[in-house]
């Protein structure tokens, strides 16, 4: 469903999003509404990538001792 709102933008990146979304043969609604989108969608893989990060930093001492244990295995005699 979707819903009317009102937002304040500056003359300047109004005209430049009419721009964009006329070249896309879109209207400001759905340039603006896919922008949106895809802020969100790139905020959300940051915030997991940076809960990842920190993951493997809590856990980098023992995941190099394990990994340190394995190439052991792999030397050749």
């Amino acid at each position: 469903m979707k819903v009317k709102t009102s937002i304040i933008l500056s003359k300047d990146l109004l005209q430049e999003i009419d721009a964009r979304a006329e070249t896309q043969q879109r209207s400001r609604s759905e340039f603006i509404e896919e922008a949106v989108g895809a802020y969100l969608v790139h905020a959300d893989r940051l915030t997991l990538q940076a809960r990842e990060a920190a993951l493997l930093r809590e856990h980098a001492a023992a995941l190099n001792a394990e990994m340190a244990d394995i190439l052991e295995y792999q030397v050749l005699p």
